[in-house]
């Protein structure tokens, strides 16, 4: 008898049935959309940023499917089996904020950066070739890092629930989501994100409502505090208040949730796929999009951790255990998975395999056409074919499409090979590209920020979070070093804190010392002018003195392809209104920041309070509201703002089937 919960032709038949269909359906709407509005994939404009005019409902659920991984259902539930109700919140706080805070960077980009395609191309304007080549690594490496992620979580969950070989699966996830966004490009993603995000808020409500009100083996509340207290007397965990999986004190959920915000800045802020979104938004919307989209994504890891993860728990330790976990499997980030299964039978695990085909080829789409951009605008556009054409632009960008598509399976399939969970390199990343955080957040939003020191204190970051990752782990371990012994929680913090710590300061200290004062007429004129000569000098300080380079650069601008389609008329009146929208994202994002990561879980955790029941009850409440609001927000408001276009696309078929009658 097969130890696998389905036959392995159901992970093929989601794999590449799925796969198929949602790239049908994607193919379909995207004709429908060159027939029946303005917005046609033959233009480069179109197809890479969707003519920078999206509306914010649809942006936000972009942001929140490209930011829903497998790990964010997958790892968020490992967290609560291995930390407790800890877990859950560490999670979805720690990786909220980041996108908060990027609101602040859509309303500096719209007003300093209007018409670029890509946050290199600023870097280039800005700081010359060698901060662009530098950034270029760190980009691509945050994106290969975030696709391996996706690729490995989703394929260790087919291979789980159906024996479907590993390998197949890393190939066969990307190649299917890279055919719809070939087809239909940046709109196409959107739309696509958009639907994926509707039916994952539908699974994760169902999974929540299933363990908290209908299950026979839990079914409420007051049950699974029960048995969580239970566990806790049979299996308590070291460092947490009494042992309970009830209470925020918990050591290591502190250090998880420390490596989360510091790894996931670089994820967001390094990635081409959020800097996409904000340059594919209305600009007068863009502050709006990001922070409705981080605030409806705290819910989704909240939400299936607090259900799935703590039914894990409840389930593998309780009385009477009904599923086994090993260590591998819950790095994998597995307990989510055994927990579905558990709960629902067949049809749980039916629809976990959905939910986690939905976010992997839905992230997969947004890694997809961010690299895209990335080759075509920042290498090819630049040190191939300076000021391509469109036809190149967009020949390019198709074939980096399929090139990073069979990437992405190959360098999944090596880690895969290798040992390296999904788990590993999520705490890993923050050591690998946090350096480069604050100097790209600065490069748009600090006009005295030094080039010189920002490509410094990025490397120089790196190698800190390097040397000190590797140091502590010989040190801590006896001079070994492997995958297991790198994996500890103090070796990968040290490791993060560093990269972004020394990376920062550095950045930092210099842009004090030597500040640049930078116009920012040069990068408002990134792709505003039809042919100029490219710049690829790398300024210095005394080159960056007020009133004088900044004019002689005015004219070296670097150009990657034709003029913008739909220019905005008052650049004066609309930077107004953009400051405007910086002061109050960087309000709302702050005090939101603040409430998420100090106010709420920092008493909790220096009272060593563990929660009654009545506490816990509440606690489930507000996981399931915010799942709720979610879909309001991102799942039904969107259709609501789109009504107009959805007639005048509906009257168009409509007009076309009174002909054909005719």
């Amino acid at each position: 008898m097969s130890e696998h919960i389905l036959p392995q032709g159901a992970g093929y038949g989601v794999v590449i049935g799925m796969g198929l269909f949602f790239s049908l359906v994607m193919v379909g709407i995207t004709k429908m959309q060159i027939r029946y509005t303005s917005h046609k994939t033959s233009s480069a404009e179109e197809f890479n940023s969707a003519s920078r005019s999206v509306p914010p409902g649809l942006i936000a659920a972009g942001i929140v499917s490209a930011w829903t991984w497998a790990a964010t259902l997958l790892q968020s539930s490992a967290t609560a089996y291995k930390f407790g109700i800890s877990g859950p919140w560490w999670y979805a706080s720690g990786a909220t904020i980041q996108v908060l805070l990027f609101a602040m960077i859509a309303s500096k980009l719209k007003q300093h950066a209007p018409y670029c395609h890509t946050y290199l191309e600023i870097i280039r304007a800005r700081w010359g070739r060698v901060a662009h080549l530098t950034f270029l690594c760190f980009g691509l490496a945050t994106n290969i890092i975030v696709s391996t992620m996706l690729i490995l979580g989703g394929s260790a969950t087919v291979t789980d629930l159906t024996g479907m070989n590993t390998v197949a699966a890393c190939f066969l996830i990307p190649l299917g989501v890279s055919i719809y966004v070939l087809t239909g490009g940046m709109r196409a993603t959107l739309i696509a994100d958009y639907s994926h995000t509707l039916v994952l808020y539908c699974i994760l409500i169902a999974f929540a409502l299933t363990a908290y009100g209908t299950s026979d083996i839990i079914g409420s509340p007051s049950k699974m505090w029960d048995l969580l207290a239970q566990a806790a007397e049979q299996n308590p965990i070291a460092g947490n208040a009494h042992g309970s999986y009830l209470t925020m004190r918990s050591k290591s959920g502190l250090i998880f949730g420390v490596l989360n915000i510091v790894g996931n800045f670089g994820t967001v802020f390094n990635d081409q796929a959020y800097w996409q979104r904000a340059i594919a938004s209305d600009p007068k919307t863009s502050v709006k999009a990001f922070l409705w989209g981080g605030i409806a994504w705290f819910g989704i890891p909240m939400g299936i951790a607090t259900s799935l993860g703590l039914s894990a728990v409840a389930l593998a330790h309780g009385p009477n255990p009904v599923i086994t976990l090993s260590a591998s499997e819950v790095g994998a980030g597995l307990p989510a998975v055994k927990a579905a299964a558990a709960l629902m039978g067949q049809s749980g695990a039916i629809a976990m395999l959905i939910l986690l085909f939905l976010a992997v080829t839905s992230a997969c789409s947004a890694e997809q056409i961010a690299v895209s951009s990335l080759l075509t605008y920042d290498v090819y556009g630049v040190y191939i074919v300076p000021n391509p054409s469109e036809k190149q632009i967009l020949w390019t960008s198709h074939l980096c499409i399929f090139g990073y598509s069979l990437f992405m399976g190959a360098i999944a399939t090596a880690f895969n090979y290798i040992g390296v969970s999904m788990g590993y390199l999520y705490e890993l990343m923050g050591t690998i590209i946090g350096s480069a955080v604050v100097p790209i957040a600065l490069c748009i939003t600090w006009n005295k920020c030094n080039g010189t020191g920002a490509v410094v204190g990025a490397i120089l970051g790196f190698c800190a979070g390097i040397a000190g990752w590797i140091g502590v782990t010989s040190s801590l371990n006896d001079g070994v070093i492997d995958v297991t012994t790198t994996f500890g929680d103090y070796e990968m913090l040290t490791g993060n804190l560093l990269a972004i710590g020394v990376g920062g300061i550095i950045t930092v200290g210099w842009s004090l010392i030597r500040p640049s004062h930078f116009d920012w007429d040069i990068t408002r004129a990134i792709n505003n002018q039809i042919e100029s000569p490219p710049m690829d000098n790398f300024a210095s300080d005394k080159d960056m003195s007020p009133g004088e380079g900044d004019k002689k650069m005015m004219d070296d601008i670097p150009q990657s392809g034709p003029t913008i389609e739909e220019q905005p008329v008052d650049l004066t009146e609309e930077n107004k209104g953009l400051q405007k929208a910086f002061r109050f994202a960087a309000w709302s994002a702050l005090t939101l920041v603040v409430i998420l990561i100090f106010v709420i879980p920092l008493p909790l955790f220096f009272s060593s309070y563990v929660y009654p029941k009545s506490g816990f009850t509440a606690w489930v409440c507000v996981s399931l509201i915010w799942l709720f609001v979610g879909l309001g927000m991102v799942g039904i408001y969107p259709m609501w703002e789109a009504r107009r276009g959805l007639m005048k696309v509906g009257r168009g078929i409509a007009t076309d089937i009174s002909r054909i009658g005719k």
